[in-house]
């Protein structure tokens, strides 16, 4: 079993640490769980380290180590929080732009329909009443640098709203938000923490995952959870089971092998569960050749420079 962090009180570096781990143990997630993203489950086939798609595929184009829209979406908002520049409306022309350029990797079919919408009214409509999980991605930056639970839920609910404005939605760019964020405070059971966050947005949502984690304390397969859990691009399916995988699976590599196989929306579940073990374990417990091979590394580590630069509390 992994040790988890240390958190000590004022020791930046530390926060400086965590900050990067989440940053890149997510883009890791994703990666990994890219080749694999709208196929069956492949648990009895699991193998290690970055893939390519099959030719076929929609993400046919990318190479082993690159990630989808979920970690782009993560970049856009970071970047603009650290350049102190961050705004609903500068996340949805930012976001447009990309989509408007073809550079969103595999998007979200309510992410790209909602940058659609922004385009042609001229930015007068946002937000599609829509329970896909393209929205989680938005949750992590604001995970990172807001102290405060009410300011938190506030701006990851105003980011998720650009896209997304069913209920669950929030729900669950909140509980990821809480997730990461709990971690940083040294708070335990993260995982209760975010279900019952998502559960003030969305009982529904809180529900399944209360179901999870009661599944998985029970013991249950994996196969077995899987076929009441299920693994579609809902927040209702993708939330439940990364809870469920992060509950079962504590040593990294083995966690991030089966988020990437368990089929259905296997990007955004990698990235959750990157990003959990990058904020409870550390870049070392990563099997260090997807650190050193996953797309932007660098430019994440300058990001989490520059976020907690602007937004780490002194003392």
């Amino acid at each position: 079993m992994r040790k988890h962090i240390s958190y000590a009180v004022g020791n930046n570096q530390l926060m400086l640490n965590v900050m990067t781990a989440t940053l890149v143990g997510a883009a890791i997630g994703d990666a990994l769980g890219m080749p694999n993203e709208t196929s069956p489950s492949s648990l009895r086939h699991i193998t290690s380290g970055f893939m390519r798609p099959s030719r076929w595929h929609p993400n046919a184009d990318l190479l082993p180590g690159q990630y989808t829209d979920d970690t782009q979406i993560m970049l856009i908002i970071a970047e603009l929080l650290a350049a102190g520049e961050y705004s609903e409306k500068a996340y949805a022309e930012e976001l447009c732009r990309v989509h408007a350029a073809g550079k969103l990797r595999f998007p979200d079919a309510t992410i790209a329909a909602a940058c659609e919408h922004i385009i042609s009214s001229g930015g007068e409509e946002k937000g599609i009443y829509s329970t896909t999980a393209g929205c989680v991605a938005t949750a992590l930056p604001f995970a990172l640098i807001c102290g405060n639970p009410v300011t938190l839920r506030e701006r990851v609910v105003g980011a998720c709203g650009v896209t997304h404005s069913h209920p669950a939605a929030y729900a669950a760019a909140v509980a990821c938000a809480f997730l990461i964020s709990s971690i940083q405070s040294g708070m335990k059971n993260p995982l209760s923490i975010a279900r019952k966050n998502a559960e003030l947005e969305d009982a529904t949502l809180g529900e399944r995952i209360h179901t999870a984690l009661e599944l998985e304390a029970e013991g249950i397969s994996l196969d077995a959870a899987l076929s009441v859990l299920g693994n579609d691009v809902t927040v209702y399916q993708t939330l439940p089971l990364s809870f469920f995988l992060i509950g079962r699976y504590r040593d990294v590599e083995e966690l991030l092998s089966v988020a990437a196989h368990v089929g259905g929306n296997t990007d955004t579940i990698g990235f959750i569960c990157g990003a959990y073990a990058g904020a409870v374990y550390g870049l070392s417990a990563f099997p260090p050749g997807l650190v050193s091979a996953v797309e932007g590394k660098g430019r994440m580590e300058v990001l989490a420079e520059r976020l907690h630069e602007r937004y780490a509390r002194k003392d």
